[in-house]
């Protein structure tokens, strides 16, 4: 099977995540999603210096998480399945949504990246996930904080109230969001409905 990754150009990748990420991203043109990516990754830190949690992980994850960003969104299907990767249905619908599967894949295959508890969180930064854990839900706010697009994200507000009282409350203030304009949306992604439910549970 072809590899994909011969479709994009790869620099020397010299260890430091930071600048390896931005330079990845910006030969292959994409600055804004490099400059999206900074901010996400301090803001990981951020929030994991709060919440005790390892603050190099938090940081890591956070850069490397758009990634796939590389890929066109009318490829990333194909770019999937030349990675042997799980393609859902609503992922068929939507594959923006797949791109968090494809940045965990880069993220080990191009950058060297070895940590689990690492890709796992690159691999469900933007859906969440049941079972989720603490640097999973350190990267999702992070990047629903420092959203990619203009001005500010009209949950913000929801986001760091709850980030006053817990990385659960945070997460789920934005799920909860989402949920309520799900009617809205092209998809609802089976991961996004599971964390959902089981963060509603979780804080009553």
């Amino acid at each position: 099977m072809k590899s994909p990754y011969n479709a994009i150009k790869i620099n020397n990748i010299t260890g430091n995540i930071r600048e390896d990420v931005y330079q990845f991203l910006v030969i292959n043109n994409r600055p804004q999603t490099a400059e999206h990516c900074m901010l996400v990754g301090d803001e990981a830190k951020r929030i994991a210096e709060i919440f005790n949690v390892n603050i190099e992980a938090a940081e890591v994850a956070g850069y490397l998480h758009d990634i796939s960003a590389v890929f066109a969104n009318e490829v990333r299907v194909q770019v999937a399945q030349e990675l042997e990767l799980e393609v859902l249905p609503e992922e068929k619908i939507f594959p923006m949504i797949i791109h968090q599967k494809i940045s965990k894949a880069m993220a080990r295959d191009i950058f060297n990246v070895q940590s689990p508890e690492i890709l796992d969180a690159v691999g469900c930064h933007t859906t969440l996930r049941k079972g989720s854990t603490i640097l999973d839900k350190v990267l999702f706010v992070a990047d629903k904080i420092r959203w990619d697009q203009a001005g500010n994200p009209p949950y913000l507000g929801e986001i760091l109230k709850g980030l006053n009282r817990s990385l659960e409350h945070a997460a789920f203030a934005y799920i909860n969001y989402l949920w309520n304009e799900r009617e809205k949306l092209r998809v609802v992604h089976p991961w996004l409905r599971d964390a959902y439910y089981e963060l509603k549970e979780q804080l009553g």
